[in-house]
């Protein structure tokens, strides 16, 4: 006898269990979508719930996890095209939290310094910041094969593009993220070991202070 629906659906604790394996994805293509870590969470929370309601319906024609990436895909983009009509939350300022999922090194977390912390989050910052910037298409498949390490098939298959559409618009968003954090750096760049202000006083101070002893 076929099993009901409700009967496929599997246990909260097992889709719990699903949930937690694929945050870290989900999360960061739906805010690669909407620039936006409030909107990529209330996304993600709609993906699930459309997939929990209909997990029956995956028929194991690509991987579970590709499924679960046009979900939200598609949750992402519904929320994109409300914004687009008026119904649109303040973007926040890139952060680093949707990253803090990511696994970290324990031995590379201990040995880190302070500076070196505050350094690296700021470097994230910038590089969020940048990658927001990019257009859409392009930021995308950015996040999925250079952030999320998917395929090419696989992201290929959770856009609905070809697989040769991924590799221009990879190549493509690699070379304005080049260009865009070369700009930084070079802005940067002039204000490196900047010698105005307290330091410059502080010299010419003990100079004359020592010249007039």
């Amino acid at each position: 006898m076929r099993k009901s629906a409700a009967e496929q659906k599997p246990s909260l604790s097992d889709f719990e269990s699903l949930m937690r394996r694929y945050n870290t994805r989900l999360f960061r293509v739906a805010r690669a979508i909407l620039r936006d870590d409030g909107e990529a969470e209330d996304a993600v929370q709609d993906a699930y719930l459309q997939a929990y309601r209909k997990l029956q319906e995956f028929r194991g024609d690509s991987q579970l996890s590709t499924w679960l990436t046009r979900v939200v895909v598609n949750a992402a983009l519904m929320r994109l095209r409300k914004q687009k009509r008026g119904v649109v939350v303040p973007l926040q300022r890139p952060t680093a939290d949707h990253l803090r999922e990511a696994p970290i090194d324990v031995e590379d977390r201990r040995a880190a310094s302070p500076p070196e912390m505050t350094f690296r989050a700021e470097v994230r910052r910038i590089l969020e910041g940048r990658i927001d910037e990019l257009p859409l298409a392009f930021r995308s498949v950015f996040v999925m094969r250079d952030v999320q390490d998917m395929s090419v098939q696989e992201t290929a298959d959770a856009l609905g593009i070809p697989e040769a559409t991924v590799r221009t618009r990879l190549f493509r968003a690699r070379g304005m993220l080049r260009e865009a954090l070369q700009r930084e750096i070079d802005d940067a760049s002039i204000d490196v070991f900047s010698f105005a202000g307290d330091r410059c006083d502080r010299i010419v101070a003990s100079v004359v202070r020592r010249i007039s002893e």
